[in-house]
């Protein structure tokens, strides 16, 4: 995409089927005519069985979605096609299913007050989810972080990414960023759901093509595969997260990941050894890069003294073998 990284989540079908066998033993008919009957019977069932060990299921769409509040215009056979294609892909990729619930479970509680707190729908924490999986990882094309920015767009709104610190793996931060860079292509679209087609395919990108084919509407505008499934993924995984029993994704409370609770350290000097600091905390390096992976070295140049605030976790949640 022109300002946004491509998705860096794929979007791959898996299934597999388990066939096992099972040999039985066809008794002599003219000693047991009455068993061979039977016997044929339960070799037909045993087959069906076997045949059917694993099953795929069509899925039945909802009778009405929405993207924040913007009705998706199922009655066309197009978008019925289109919301069922990232259904079933999204679904039936049942272990990336179950990450994305456990990691729901941790980082929404964080992104969901921000959202709000930044006047953004909360049907944009699934954006996140088709941007990074709720990971803060690295795309191909070099966007970083939940909300998955390049370096240019990063630095354009006031995040600070250099050797030491990329504030693009701030969640707290890099929602921020997003929330603005959505709120300004929704004053230029005039729809949420274009917002987000933006925040894939670039507001010049849309504004072009709707321009070129004289139409105002996410639904009616034909793009390139990624931007044109873009929106459907996140819709796909608004519908599956909120419904996971309908969909066959089974797990319990305990099976979920927990945020650690932390407490925050302002730090306006330069810091020469992040190990060091860390065991101040009774923390190790890793604990502290796990909570602030925004710090990219194992010391920070400060000669600004500018104020950074580094999450600490609160004892008793680590072995860290201090």
């Amino acid at each position: 995409m022109n300002i946004l990284s491509k998705i860096g989540l794929a979007t791959v079908l898996i299934g597999v089927g388990m066939l096992c066998t099972n040999a039985v033993q066809e008794p002599q008919k003219e000693t047991k005519p009455d068993v061979v009957e039977e016997v044929a019977t339960t070799d037909e069932t045993l087959e069906e069985k076997l045949t059917n060990g694993y099953n795929v299921y069509a899925l039945e769409l909802p009778e009405s979605m929405n993207f924040a509040g913007e009705r998706v215009p199922l009655e066309d056979p197009d978008i019925r096609e289109r919301m069922d294609r990232e259904l079933l892909v999204n679904t039936y990729w049942q272990s990336n299913g179950l990450l994305i619930f456990k990691r729901a479970n941790k980082y929404f509680p964080i992104i969901e007050p921000l959202l709000e707190k930044h006047g953004i729908p909360e049907d944009f924490k699934y954006l996140a989810i088709a941007e990074s999986a709720l990971q803060n990882n690295r795309s191909p094309a070099g966007a970083a972080g939940f909300w998955h920015f390049l370096k240019g767009t990063g630095r354009e709104y006031g995040l600070e990414i250099n050797d030491y610190v990329d504030e693009r793996y701030n969640l707290e931060l890099a929602t921020k960023v997003a929330a603005e860079y959505l709120k300004a292509s929704k004053r230029r679209f005039g729809s949420w759901t274009l917002a987000a087609a933006a925040y894939n395919a670039g507001n010049a990108g849309i504004n072009k093509q709707l321009k070129k084919q004289q139409v105002d509407d996410y639904y009616d505008v034909l793009l390139n595969d990624e931007t044109s499934r873009y929106v459907f993924r996140i819709l796909a995984f608004k519908e599956i997260l909120s419904n996971p029993k309908k969909y066959g994704f089974n797990f319990r409370e305990q099976d979920l990941y927990n945020q650690v609770p932390t407490f925050k350290v302002k730090v306006d000097t330069a810091v020469t050894d992040f190990a060091h600091f860390a065991k101040q905390f009774d923390i190790n390096y890793k604990i502290l890069k796990l909570h602030n992976p925004w710090l990219r070295d194992n010391y920070l140049k400060n000669a600004s003294g500018k104020e950074y605030f580094i999450e600490i976790p609160e004892k008793g949640h680590y072995n860290t073998g201090q």
